[in-house]
């Protein structure tokens, strides 16, 4: 059985089935058990983590801090695979799991709250006290920035205000956390000061466009490019300065010598699910383009670039992240959903369009939506106008009336979303 659950309901025309099966495959190669059973092998006292090896006879103590969404299956793997090699450990995620060793939070995603703050603040007294002989690995999802988070001085209210303003405002994913290093103790580079002088290996699954490892989870062991007066001009830009002044941010580290026994690692990246998705359409004799791993645009204006961009017979591929501006705050939706609905504008009969989220969730219990042309005269059959769904950001609800919405549940790992065109 695959993953996505109305798999058979979806796969109304071979355009249609062709497309969802790129999407499993897509899936299936970023899934936690998948990309550890490769690159995380324990043989005997030597752990080899992609091209790095630790040998572990050289430390006293091995620690596990584990953030952002789908970090807690990622975590489960790792602490079976070193069992009692495992001092203790910490994990915060949106989906629950059992653990021997590791304390687990469950934390609230896409907003900050009480419980994510007090498990960085429990994370942060436990391993205050480390010496060269430790150990701890780190392992940083997507949805890192909220998850694990401890303001150098403003309130969770007021920082739950900031997030809001710059979703709501359309801010890039770059944007967003740079304003965000700078109003906390432990991103940009912060936790990797407050672990010294412990040897610290950060094990990065990507979420952001071009993996740039300073902004996935906003950097938490990554010496950070990003200054204070970076943030101020974002605060202008945005106009938020009746929110926050400068006597609100703290400058991220800027000593190298932090830096220097770290060792920041990316697993994983939206790249293995686009190279999946191209190898499963060239074993079906389809060609494929990759257009971007990092593509960025409006959410209502993505699916005409896409769209234009395909040659015909093609299959043409994306990553990476779109904004939503919001126009009406009770709307139910997600930025996937609102690229297939604005692509209904643009489709004729021989293209089908798929946008989805890779941990399964756009911002609501579906990973995306699945449409063609057939979409679109269906939508008129049952009075649905795609333009008012659109201008009110619901497209969640027209989504469940159409019954093109693409349905997995939660997943375990988050590399970004993923864009597919395919025009016969």
């Amino acid at each position: 059985m695959g993953l996505i659950r109305n798999f058979s309901g979806l796969s109304t025309t071979t355009e249609r089935k062709i497309v969802l099966d790129l999407i499993e495959a897509a899936l299936s190669s970023i899934q936690p058990s998948n990309v550890l059973q490769i690159s995380f092998k324990l043989d005997k006292n030597i752990l080899k983590i992609n091209d790095k090896e630790l040998n572990l006879l050289e430390y006293k103590r091995i620690f596990l801090v584990a953030f952002g969404k789908g970090s807690a299956g990622i975590a489960k793997i790792i602490e079976d695979s070193l069992g009692q090699k495992l001092t203790k450990g910490f994990c915060i995620d949106t989906k629950e799991e059992n653990f021997d060793k590791i304390d687990f939070t469950l934390g609230t995603h896409p907003l900050p709250s009480r419980e994510n703050i007090q498990f960085t603040q429990k994370v942060l007294e436990n391993l205050k006290n480390l010496t060269q002989q430790d150990l701890v690995l780190v392992v940083i999802c997507g949805g890192g920035s909220v998850m694990f988070e401890l303001p150098f001085k403003i309130t969770l209210e007021k920082l739950i205000e900031v997030n809001q303003t710059l979703l709501k405002n359309g801010a890039t994913i770059f944007e967003t956390n740079t304003i965000r290093k700078h109003l906390s103790r432990v991103k940009g580079g912060g936790l990797a000061k407050e672990l010294l002088p412990a040897k610290l290996v950060s094990l990065i699954f990507s979420d952001v466009a071009g993996n740039d490892l300073s902004t996935i989870a906003s950097g938490t062991t990554v010496e950070d490019p990003t200054t204070v007066e970076d943030a101020l001009q974002i605060v202008e830009k945005y106009q938020m300065k009746d929110l926050l002044s400068e006597n609100d941010f703290i400058e991220s580290p800027k000593d190298k010598d932090i830096f220097r026994n770290v060792d920041n690692i990316l697993m994983l990246s939206n790249l293995t699910a686009l190279n999946a998705m191209r190898d499963r359409a060239n074993s079906l004799g389809i060609e494929v383009q990759i257009l971007t791993n990092k593509f960025q645009s409006e959410a209502k204006k993505a699916a005409k670039s896409l769209i234009g961009k395909t040659k015909k017979g093609n299959i043409l591929l994306a990553g990476g992240e779109t904004t939503v501006k919001v126009n009406n705050l009770k709307g139910d939706g997600g930025r996937n959903q609102e690229v297939a609905l604005s692509s209904l504008f643009e489709l004729d009969e021989n293209t089908t369009l798929a946008a989805f989220d890779s941990d399964g969730w756009d911002n609501s219990e579906v990973a995306g939506a699945i449409v063609d042309y057939n979409s679109y005269l269906r939508a008129k059959e049952l009075g649905l106008s795609p333009e008012k769904f659109l201008n009110e950001n619901n497209s969640l609800v027209f989504f469940k009336h159409l019954g093109d919405a693409i349905i997995t549940g939660r997943l375990p790992s988050n590399v970004s979303d993923l864009y597919i065109v395919y025009k016969k």
